[in-house]
């Protein structure tokens, strides 16, 4: 009974402490400080929650016992990332959205391939993940070079479609103007048209950024060698290791966010002007 006073208490304070600071000025500060204690209290009544009514780890383990697994397993956790992260999803990221963004610019200069490339597209990218890992992993084999494949696959056609978009986001007088400064074709695409496409492509990249970690994980449950995040969490569970589950969750979480935030920095430098950023 105690801790689930002590989870009602922890809800109780995370909210009243959140009506408090969400009533003050906004700062950059305190738009930190309001996601950071959400969780916290998350993360706290979870803890009570779980003590309370007694619920047996193999269902869902503490925070306290997933930190301390976290801490015992760092050399474990750091294998797994370097295999699935460093190897598979960021090979593959950087491979799927450089390729795209170039085969955009193609299109773009081609229009009947936008046409004919882009249904296809539609078409590739409605495929289930779980029904193009194996295939790939028989290609290109259960090392990182077949995770990295499925990434490619996945990041493809959202970086595509939207880069084709956003190289269409200048208007016509715009283009019209830089006609009759005579600029060729790559003079227009390079200082109008490309500088116009950049919040699409940059929500391309963030789209992707996302997907990129989740393919790579998923690609190795359909085989992989003995190590990586989502072989280690397949074995841990048949293991009845949760709590080590739960760590390898944690480190793709803070993979995933640091990733997209740092796509989301850099876009915010890029695309300065645009009024998504005059905030």
């Amino acid at each position: 009974m105690g801790w689930l006073i002590f989870a009602i208490a922890m809800w109780a304070a995370g909210w009243g402490l959140n009506v408090v600071l969400s009533r003050r000025p906004a700062t950059r500060v305190l738009s930190l400080m309001i996601p950071v204690v959400f969780g916290l209290t998350i993360i706290l009544i979870w803890e009570g929650v779980v003590r309370g009514f007694e619920i047996s780890p193999i269902l869902l383990p503490t925070p306290s016992a997933i930190a301390v697994k976290f801490a015992a397993s760092t050399s474990i956790l750091w294998q797994d990332f370097v295999q699935t992260v460093l190897k598979g999803a960021l090979s593959g990221f950087a491979l799927g959205c450089g390729s795209a963004f170039l085969i955009a610019i193609v299109i773009d200069r081609y229009p009947f391939l936008q046409r004919g490339l882009l249904p296809v597209g539609n078409f590739v990218a409605a495929l289930p993940i779980v029904g193009m890992a194996p295939i790939l992993v028989m290609w290109f084999g259960f090392d990182w070079q077949s995770k990295a494949a499925v990434v490619v696959v996945m990041v493809f056609f959202p970086m595509l479609v939207n880069t084709v978009q956003g190289l269409q986001a200048s208007d016509t007088m715009q283009r019209d103007l830089m006609q009759t400064y005579a600029a060729s074709y790559w003079a227009t695409l390079l200082k109008l048209r490309l500088p116009a496409a950049m919040p699409f492509v940059f929500n391309g990249l963030k789209i992707a950024s996302t997907l990129a970690l989740i393919g790579a994980i998923v690609a190795e449950f359909f085989g992989s060698p003995t190590r990586g995040m989502g072989f280690r969490i397949s074995t841990s569970v048949g293991q009845l290791a949760l709590d080590l589950v739960w760590a390898e969750i944690v480190v793709a979480a803070l993979v995933g966010s640091a990733f997209y935030g740092g796509i989301a920095l850099l876009e915010k430098a890029v695309t300065f002007w645009h009024p998504s950023q005059r905030t």
